[in-house]
C-alpha cells in the first residue's frame, strides 16, 4: 500500500529552497533587514 501524497513535502521543501537562493541572489536580504530594522526602533520609540 503506497501512501499518496508522500512526494509534496519534498517537492515543497525544494520550491522553497529554490525561492531562497533567488532572494538571496537578487538582494532581499538587505531590503528585509532594513525593514526589520525600522520596524523594531519605530516600536520602542527611537526612530
Amino acid at each position: 500500500m503506497e501512501k499518496s501524497g508522500y512526494k509534496t513535502p519534498y517537492l515543497l521543501l525544494i520550491f522553497f529552497l529554490i525561492v531562497l537562493v533567488v532572494g538571496i541572489n537578487i538582494g532581499e536580504v538587505e531590503v528585509v533587514l532594513e525593514k526589520a530594522i525600522s520596524i523594531c526602533l519605530s516600536c520602542i520609540g527611537i526612530q
